[in-house]
């Protein structure tokens, strides 16, 4: 079974977050389960440095602008398509913004192209190619189906999917660009493209999609609500029939602590002892003294979303309850300013690194004891999920896909020897504080620690479950519900 998915980036060549590592990981999941995925991405100047031979299957003499080719991408790995628009993607920064952080002014071009040409390939524009159905992620994609529903005899009956890894970015433009999208007049309504005005692409998606999944049961519920559906909770209620929570995994291929290459020591759940090593690396690596007290780690967007306002405002109360802390990430210019300020009042017991680097991240995972997450919403999260492959025993927010998939150490999972982690109350820096304390006091207790790591290590977060998942969801809509 073939199908189309797009996205905006796709690990390892292009990542801004999580988005990258899902998408990375999905096809070759899906294989197991008789699906054939193709991944068109855009063609960013990494993505189009990895592309050997790059063969032209589409040419667009002017696509929203100047010329473009559709090349597919000879590597090992995923099957790829990239979109070779060099007026588009052919720039200095990052995927969605410029080096200072801006987002491009023409980011709604740029991916009402990518729909476009994805729809495009739906409907046959590749020879040999006609995928049974689509599948788009985040609001970067979701215009795809605009373009499916307004397109061909063949894709306005395309099965289309839209996964939501974050409602919070919905892509929202002024409704000036409508006229350059290239779509019927009628499309402009309550029940297309329109929002408050406005052009909405996830909104969009949302209102065309066959199937709507998110990346956590518990986030497929708290979207339903003014809290978190972020003004599209009506849309999303009135179309419930059509919402899956489906959790994401990880590639247990490039997270494995047995055979990392990124990591100072390899080891398993029992050679936990093996850690040490790595936990001295990342002494050295962020300046930290070296002693017994648990190092917390921290591998994230620096923003208001992920807690880090809450995270900067205890950081002085985690090191006078006897903790360590290593952070790596970058985002807002206050709160980097925020942590660097504590790692300077804290020298040897605070370490902050600005930026982002895969290969410290998996270090992080390996060598400190616990990994902080004090989200206010999360939907799914992975770094959790990495956390307990590794030993690194997660504190999270009880929020989305963190709940899901952390179980609290309270006294009857530890009697139990099941609790993988400690979970508080989202948005409170009082309730992290108290997680804080709880981890070290259990930390100071080697025993039920290391049965806290080994019931995480052995926990299942593979893709095979939720990739059967997505393979019964596109069978669903392309041959219908089994026969009873």
């Amino acid at each position: 079974m073939d199908v189309l998915a797009v996205a905006s980036e796709m690990h390892p060549l292009v990542k801004t977050g999580g988005l990258a590592d899902v998408v990375g990981a999905l096809p070759g999941a899906l294989a197991e389960h008789g699906v054939a995925m193709t991944t068109l991405l855009p063609g960013y100047p990494a993505v189009m440095r990895a592309v050997e031979r790059p063969r032209a299957l589409a040419r667009y003499p002017d696509l929203f602008g100047g010329p473009a080719r559709v090349v597919r991408a000879k590597m090992e790995g995923p099957r790829l398509l990239v979109l070779d628009a060099p007026h588009l993607f052919a720039r200095d920064g990052g995927a969605y913004g410029d080096a200072d952080g801006r987002d491009w002014p023409d980011n709604w071009r740029r991916f009402a192209a990518l729909s476009a040409v994805a729809a495009d390939i739906a409907g046959g524009a590749i020879k040999g190619f006609a995928p049974a159905a689509v599948h788009a992620h985040d609001w970067q994609a979701a215009m795809t189906l605009a373009y499916l529903r307004h397109g061909t005899e063949r894709t306005q009956t395309l099965p289309a999917v839209l996964t939501i890894h974050n409602l919070a970015f919905q892509g929202r433009f002024d409704r000036s660009i409508f006229p350059a999208l290239g779509l019927p007049v009628g499309a402009f309504a309550v029940d297309g493209v329109e929002y408050y005005g406005g052009v909405g692409f996830l909104k969009a998606g949302l209102q065309y999609a066959d199937a709507i999944t998110t990346v956590s049961p518990a986030y497929a519920d708290e979207i339903l609500t003014p809290t978190h559906g972020m003004g599209l909770d009506g849309l999303l209620a009135a179309r419930r029939d059509r919402l899956h929570g489906i959790l994401n995994g990880i590639d247990t291929g490039a997270w494995n602590p047995a055979d990392d290459p990124l990591i100072g020591a390899r080891y398993s759940a029992r050679s936990l002892a093996s850690r040490r090593r790595n936990r001295r690396i990342v002494e050295q690596r962020f300046a930290l003294a070296s002693d017994n007290s648990p190092i917390f780690c921290v591998v994230s967007r620096l923003t208001w979303q992920k807690g880090m306002d809450i995270l900067a405002d205890v950081v002085d109360d985690l090191v006078a309850f006897g903790g360590r802390l290593a952070l790596i990430g970058t985002g807002d210019q206050a709160l980097e300013g925020a942590l660097l300020a504590a790692a300077a009042r804290h020298p040897g017991r605070v370490g902050v690194t600005i930026g982002y680097d895969e290969a410290l991240s998996h270090l992080l995972q390996a060598g400190a004891d616990a990994i902080l997450i004090p989200s206010r919403f999360e939907p799914c999260g992975l770094t959790q999920l990495y956390g307990l492959r590794y030993g690194c025993v997660p504190v999270v927010a009880r929020t989305g896909g963190l709940g899901d998939t952390v179980i609290d150490a309270n006294e009857a999972a530890l009697s139990a020897e099941v609790a993988t982690g400690l979970v508080f109350e989202a948005g409170r820096g009082d309730s992290l504080r108290a997680a804080i304390r709880r981890a070290i006091a259990l930390h100071r207790q080697p025993e039920s620690w290391a049965t806290i790591q080994r019931a995480g290590m052995k926990a299942d977060f593979s893709w095979g479950r939720s990739a059967a998942r997505y393979a019964d969801l596109y069978r669903s809509l392309t041959e219908g519900p089994p026969a009873e």
